[in-house]
């Protein structure tokens, strides 16, 4: 329960960002606007269809501002001033504030990042954890400046990170996370710690090229890059025309040419160091199955080589 309501305005976008929302409306803080990315084209009939924040503002009966851009806009720069903000909370919003939209909360704007800065500053660190085998990620509330998540830092909190580790579990528990730990820097105020640049590393964006499996390196890197690029943008290999994605995988023994079908009952693939066992997949229009389910309609010998 907060000490005092506080006049704010919420801005994000993917799923991420839901649980925070409803922390906020739940405590009684007077959310005057949520700022969410515009809808986007989605489906098989191209519609335009809101994002998980968008809906869940809809539902709150809450204000919904959807501008496509704000750097320059010097419209929406006022439109916001006008709210005469205690504070604003970001959470994975997708567009860069200017130095007029920062500067207009009494107390700034408060991002709900989901790494334990300095580590994985930019767009992708949950990914970014998991990819590189981090025995631990968090989230840290910031107060934003104009540099990428370079802010000082108001609270952390800390989640354990295990060997078989996967986006989807540590993206649920770091939302989770976010949404105690705002409510907590909301009603404490805590002092702002500045933020070393030492150590500092960088999460980009992802695209749909960091899910290609490199049967090159070592089937410890593509375990990681398996449990880290599920569900987007996935990881996957081409093959007889085919893009094949794979949903689950496990390291495995084994040796042979980077990319070489192993024997045995498994669907074992040879990589730079060792081998990784594929478990789960998906074709093309398909749904995904087991490997060997998969292996009854899109046989993949002993010695077949993989692209």
């Amino acid at each position: 329960m907060t000490i005092r309501p506080l006049r704010l305005a919420f801005m994000g976008s993917p799923d991420f960002a839901v649980p925070a929302l409803h922390a906020l409306h739940a405590a009684g803080h007077d959310i005057r606007a949520v700022y969410t990315q515009p809808p986007k084209p989605a489906g098989r009939g191209q519609q335009e269809t809101p994002c998980p924040v968008h809906r869940a503002a809809l539902a709150l009966g809450l204000p919904v501002r959807t501008p496509a851009r704000v750097r320059r806009d010097t419209a929406e720069h006022e439109a916001f001033a006008a709210l005469d903000l205690d504070v604003a909370v970001v959470a994975a919003y997708g567009l860069i504030l200017p130095r007029p939209m920062l500067d207009a909360p009494r107390r700034g704007c408060l991002n709900i990042h989901a790494s334990l800065l300095p580590r994985w500053r930019g767009a992708a660190p949950i990914h970014a954890a998991i990819l590189h085998g981090d025995a631990e990620s968090g989230v840290t509330i910031m107060r934003m400046e104009e540099g990428l998540d370079t802010g000082p830092m108001l609270l952390k909190g800390t989640v354990p990170l295990g060997p078989r580790s996967t986006t989807p579990e540590l993206h649920d528990a770091l939302s989770a996370m976010g949404a105690g730990l705002i409510l907590r820097a909301l009603d404490e105020d805590p002092p702002a710690i500045p933020q070393p640049d030492e150590g500092a590393t960088y999460a980009p964006k992802l695209t749909k090229a960091d899910g290609l499996l490199d049967w090159r390196k070592p089937a410890a890197a593509l375990d990681a890059r398996v449990r880290a690029m599920n569900p987007w943008p996935g990881a996957y290999f081409p093959h007889r025309g085919e893009v094949l994605r794979v949903l689950a995988a496990e390291p495995a023994a084994g040796a042979g040419a980077p990319g070489e079908v192993l024997p045995g009952p498994a669907l074992t693939v040879a990589c730079g160091e060792g081998a990784l066992r594929l478990t789960r997949l998906q074709r093309p229009g398909r749904g995904a199955m087991d490997a060997h389910a998969l292996l009854r309609g899109f046989p993949l010998p002993t010695g077949t080589r993989l692209g």
